[in-house]
């Protein structure tokens, strides 16, 4: 067995892993070391968020020309798809994984496939080759939950990875979970022909948003026949049905997006002590981990899920790592969106969480409906929200649901990072006639 040393290892080689292995070569000159045991690139490139867009932007296409094109004056014959045609051509828009090696490579990495498992805080074993160095960085993402539905062990369940190898449109499918993935494959599948029923735990899709937020995309799905069963939970699931709410329903497949679970397993994080808590691994603020020497980033570190912060994570941790370790992970001003037709959008505090904290609270609203762009689409559904507080006249919160509703907020996190005002938002200028104008009109309702 062979002995390599580095300044920095890292485990794992999607956006986190590759945000703070550029960070520590780049800034700090570290000799670092990557290891991958599936998948170079990650997740997000591969299988999850930039190929499930690439689905989005068909369904919506499909859906536009379906509901549209007539009134457009433009004559088309129904539009029909080719999910085997659309699948090759989002396998198109992918890296393969040799060029993720070779663009490693390049970057100056020691790069390692296979199997990490931690010998102690500074050394790792990886097949026949011993790693060590005085940093590592555990960026290694998660993983579908398989939820405990009864007879789950016996049918073939699809997830975000499997849904995008399809190469036929399911004839009815059972969506477990009313989060961000599986809103949006619901609408892609509803779109591309699928009786699609969705069914979730909670009283809310969506249940990080805001509730008014969420109740109108919730309004909008459920225009277009998709099925949302809320305050329920599969009761179980055979081959072609599952029981649901009570109701016995008749089902293609079933897509799992009711969680996620940390790539730790393989790790031997107990033998060296790393507490593992519900969320995943458990860090503090600047990404540390309870093993002195170790950090971690990214879905397998309990903390929010998004390729934006598990970059932000990994930088942190690099900072704390070879800078001094003055930056502590900040969300307060954290924008999201869910890619559904029409998006939500969201930055800062839902009305009910800055009630819960105490703020005097006011709420400005403006439909969408009533955005002169969004009449060209023939816009029934959406909303344009401010939380704000009403002693000081700050914004704590913007929830957009719209197409483009995604670059609104996101233009939005400087403004509320600054303390902008419900007063700034209703006095500035505003591009005629587009979605944001509705955010002015929104901020007017409040002078």
């Amino acid at each position: 067995m062979s002995t390599e040393t580095y300044d920095l290892i890292v485990l794992g080689a999607g956006s986190a892993a590759r945000d703070g292995a550029g960070k520590a070569a780049r800034e700090h000159g570290a000799r670092v070391a990557m290891v991958e045991r599936t998948r170079w690139g990650g997740s997000c490139p591969n299988v999850a968020c930039r190929p499930t867009k690439a689905y989005l932007v068909a369904a919506e296409l499909m859906h536009d020309v379906r509901e549209h094109a007539a009134e457009r004056g433009i004559d088309l014959p129904a539009p029909a798809i080719d999910v085997a045609r659309t699948r090759a051509w989002k396998d198109s828009l992918r890296r393969d994984q040799d060029s993720w090696v070779q663009m490693l490579r390049e970057a100056g990495y020691g790069v390692y496939p296979g199997e990490a498992s931690f010998v102690d805080a500074n050394t790792v074993n990886v097949g026949d080759t011993t790693l060590t160095a005085e940093k590592v960085l555990i960026a290694t993402g998660g993983r579908t939950a398989v939820p405990p539905i009864p007879g789950i062990d016996d049918v073939e369940w699809i997830d975000h990875i499997s849904a995008l190898e399809l190469t036929e449109v399911p004839e009815s499918l059972l969506v477990v979970g009313a989060g961000p993935v599986g809103l949006e494959f619901a609408q892609i599948f509803a779109r591309f022909g699928s009786r699609v029923t969705i069914v979730n735990h909670g009283p809310q899709i969506a249940a990080r948003a805001d509730a008014d937020a969420a109740n109108e995309l919730q309004a909008a799905l459920e225009d277009e026949r998709i099925e949302i069963v809320l305050n329920g939970g599969v009761e179980r699931v055979s081959r072609g049905e599952a029981v649901v709410a009570g109701r016995t329903l008749k089902v293609s497949h079933v897509l799992l997006c009711s969680g996620r679970a940390p790539n730790v397993e393989e790790l031997n994080l107990d033998s060296i002590g790393v507490e593992i808590g519900r969320g995943g691994v458990v860090v503090d603020g600047r990404q540390r981990t309870s093993v002195p020497g170790i950090w971690a980033a990214g879905d397998v570190a309990a903390g929010p899920m998004f390729t934006p912060t598990a970059q932000y994570q990994a930088r942190i941790a690099v900072e704390d790592m070879f800078g001094n370790g003055a930056r502590t992970a900040d969300y307060s001003v954290l924008p999201t969106a869910i890619f559904t037709d029409p998006e939500l959008g969201a930055v800062g505090l839902t009305e009910a969480e800055a009630r819960a904290r105490g703020y005097d609270v006011g709420v400005a609203t403006h439909p969408v409906r009533a955005v002169t762009r969004a009449q060209y689409y023939g816009t029934k559904r959406g909303l344009y929200k401010i939380v704000y507080d009403r002693a000081s006249r700050r914004v704590l919160g913007v929830h957009v649901v719209s197409r483009g509703a995604s670059d609104i907020v996101g233009g939005l996190a400087v403004a509320l990072g600054l303390g902008a005002t419900v007063d700034d938002l209703a006095a500035v200028h505003h591009v005629y006639p587009s979605f944001s104008e509705g955010l002015k009109a929104a901020a007017e309702q409040a002078a």
